[in-house]
């Protein structure tokens, strides 16, 4: 079996909703919810969180998830991509003798991921043969065939495909070929494709279809107040955490 890392981003400073990813959902903060389904799924021999914050740190290790250095500032801005503090993870714990086969990224903004997700996932991805990754997807809610760019004040489609008498614009919804987006439940990749092409996918990727609420993204106040209403609804459900509430009742961190 190969092994695998589970690494979770939790950099400080989110813009949208401010401390975002240990704000408190429910009883923990948010990042308590990706370290308990990483944990809970029985998937990782590892499963660490990359930030770039000492109190961060400090709540992953009291949820159960290592946090053995900070990630450099140069790799926590806003515009940082991924391969950045995935390359920068994985150089530093091969470098103390420590080298997975496999990572996985599990973003916090995800509270909806079960540990079953990642089970799921795990399958699949070993059940594919000659892929580099697999990645969590969901159909497109508004399909991107019916998009446009605007160049001064001219409208152009997004996509130009399509038979040119029936361009996809002016089609019906369900002419339409299905179109996925990607979101942000998880990603699982082999760890060569960062060494040796230096990128988190690759070029062949397997999809990983997200049932119900799994992919939800906690992105802006207004996802966080619909997370609330799924909860109060039991629409949705949060994975069990084990410990006791970091902190004190009351406290935003």
């Amino acid at each position: 079996m190969p092994s695998i890392i589970g690494l979770i981003p939790a950099r400080s400073g989110s813009k949208r909703i401010p401390e975002k990813n240990i704000r408190r959902l429910g009883d923990h903060p948010l990042l308590a919810y990706t370290i308990a389904s990483a944990i809970g799924s029985g998937v990782f021999d590892c499963v660490l969180v990359s930030t770039d914050s000492e109190h961060y740190a400090d709540i992953a290790r009291h949820y159960g998830a290592e946090a053995p250095f900070l990630r450099p500032a140069d790799f926590s801005a806003d515009l940082s991509p991924d391969i950045e503090w995935v390359e920068y993870t994985l150089t530093r714990l091969a470098e103390e003798g420590r080298r997975f086969d496999c990572f996985s990224i599990l973003r916090p903004t995800s509270p909806f991921r079960l540990p079953d997700t990642i089970r799921r996932a795990w399958r699949i991805f070993l059940s594919q043969k000659g892929v580099d990754s697999l990645r969590a997807v969901e159909k497109c809610k508004q399909h991107p065939g019916k998009m446009w760019v605007i160049r001064q004040n001219r409208m152009m489609p997004l996509l130009p495909l399509g038979p040119e008498d029936q361009p996809w614009h002016s089609s019906p919804y369900q002419s339409l070929p299905e179109v996925y987006v990607q979101n942000a439940s998880l990603e699982i990749a082999w760890s060569r494709v960062v060494f040796e092409d230096r990128t988190i996918a690759g070029n062949v990727i397997v999809p990983f279809h997200t049932q119900g609420f799994e992919g939800f993204d906690l992105n802006d106040h207004y996802d966080w107040s619909y997370a609330l209403q799924l909860l109060s609804s039991q629409k949705a459900q949060l994975p069990e955490v084990e410990q006791t509430p970091y902190g004190k009742e009351g406290e935003t961190y």
